[in-house]
């Protein structure tokens, strides 16, 4: 699936760079306690270094991030993969989306650009872990792909999504 334009005007996407730690560590303390605790299912004060790192600096093929910035420059939403280690065409998938854009289709948004530059790689299935009450997150994946297989365990919900194109 062909990514669509911007649908919030103002915005632009890009791979995400080592020089976006400030502004990735900026917008974590923007997100409200309920956006954090969907996205890391933990309490998430701040970032450490090494995490900043590790969230910046990607190869852009086993681990790949893009940003969507608004018109002032700063993140407003983030996507990512990261290939298993274990199975090279399966990569788990995580979209964050700034509090006041959540529900108008920014996530959906890079969440098909990310699934574009997965095939690319050769990537076959997201997967995803995800509260068992996080709709966003479902439809999300609802959009990337077709054919949905989900279990429960501990408490969370575990999604693969295929994309066969």
């Amino acid at each position: 699936m062909l990514a669509i334009g911007s649908p919030v005007p103002g915005l632009t996407v890009r791979p995400i760079r080592p020089d976006d730690k400030a502004q990735l560590a900026a917008g974590l303390a923007l997100l409200s306690e309920a956006s954090i605790y969907r996205r890391f299912l933990a309490p998430k004060p701040r970032f450490t270094t090494t995490e900043l790192r590790y969230l910046t600096e990607v190869d852009g093929l086993d681990h790949a991030a893009l940003v969507a910035v608004d018109r002032t420059g700063a993140l407003v939403a983030v996507g990512r993969y990261v290939r298993s280690q274990t199975d090279p065409e399966s990569a788990e998938v995580a979209v964050v989306v700034a509090d006041h854009l959540q529900g108008r289709g920014v996530g959906t948004w890079l969440g098909l650009q990310l699934a574009d530059r997965a095939r690319a790689a050769g990537i076959l299935h997201f997967t995803a872990i995800m509260l068992p009450d996080n709709t966003a997150a479902l439809r999300l994946l609802t959009r990337i792909s077709a054919h949905l297989r989900t279990s429960y365990h501990d408490g969370v919900r575990e999604l693969i999504a295929d994309l066969a194109a």
